[in-house]
């Protein structure tokens, strides 16, 4: 199966900056990846990323303190 495959099955996985992907749900984890959401086709899984990822920064850039210049 590749990964355009209807029968390829995916999982949504998150960094700790906050950063969603998908990965094969079949094979083990990347490090610094956690499953994070649904396990499914390609489009669901995109699907997904697409509603809960609302603010594309990194953590560490969201949440750094604004200088007040």
């Amino acid at each position: 199966m590749g990964i355009d495959s209807p029968d390829t099955v995916f999982q949504v996985v998150v960094n700790e900056e906050g950063q969603y992907s998908i990965w094969f749900a079949d094979r083990d984890l990347p490090v610094g990846w956690t499953a994070d959401g649904p396990t499914g086709t390609k489009t669901e899984c995109l699907e997904h990323i697409e509603k809960v990822w609302t603010d594309m920064r990194p953590r560490s850039v969201r949440t750094a303190p604004v200088d007040a210049a």
